[in-house]
């Protein structure tokens, strides 16, 4: 197996392809539970009610791995997709709005565990600052937005504020130069050039799901 190309044109991955990778490294995890240290493309697509072909073309755009007629050794595939999704350091977060969805982040074990790190939790309410937070963070001011993402090295700002404050919010992370966001408030928001913004909108996948129910 070899070492995957370090550089790479991200303009060229899909972000289907980057959401797959995350669950590949899902499934390096499960086997290695298993106990299990080599796999070919076909068997992991078995197991985990994946597609082969799909499996070797997303690995493909990363590097040649595995070996003919044996497959994968478990172990450096996991690593290897660990180190592309960059997930071999630390990514500190910052949430902004410290209502019930803000507050119940900072206690998600995908925040909380592993590379994630919430190192902040703001509100621009002042009867919410000074509150504590089930993870043991206390509520600070958002007008110190700038000053804790530098302070506390931010990589990753996260908008759990009603919709009327998103763009406004979004706009103070890009100014105090985060480069990528994660926004659930219930509105698109326009970014900057430069400037990467996930939307995760559970009312449109919830609307999805009732039209399937609707549909069957």
């Amino acid at each position: 197996m070899t070492a995957y190309k370090r550089h790479i044109d991200n303009t060229a991955i899909s972000d289907l392809t980057v959401a797959r990778l995350s669950v590949y490294l899902r499934c390096m995890d499960r086997l290695l539970e298993l106990g299990i240290e080599t796999i070919s493309s076909q068997a992991l697509a078995d197991r985990f009610n994946l597609n082969s072909a799909q499996i070797r073309k997303d690995l493909a755009y990363f590097g040649e791995f595995g070996v003919r007629g044996v497959g994968y050794n478990v172990r450096e595939l996991r690593q290897y997709v660990v180190e592309i999704l960059g997930l071999d350091r630390e990514r500190r977060l910052i949430i902004v709005g410290a209502g019930n969805l803000g507050t119940a982040l900072c206690h998600y074990s995908g925040f909380s565990g592993g590379n994630f790190l919430v190192v902040g939790i703001l509100d621009s309410d002042p009867s919410r600052i000074g509150d504590p937070t089930p993870a043991g963070l206390l509520v600070e001011d958002a007008a110190r937005l700038g000053e804790i993402v530098t302070q506390r090295q931010v990589e990753i700002g996260v908008i759990t504020t009603p919709a009327s404050a998103a763009q406004s919010i979004s706009e103070k992370m890009a100014e105090a130069g985060l480069k990528v966001i994660l926004n659930f408030a219930p509105i698109r928001v326009r970014a900057d050039e430069g400037v990467l913004v996930k939307t995760v909108d559970l009312g449109v996948h919830l609307e999805e799901l009732s039209f399937h129910l609707t549909h069957v």
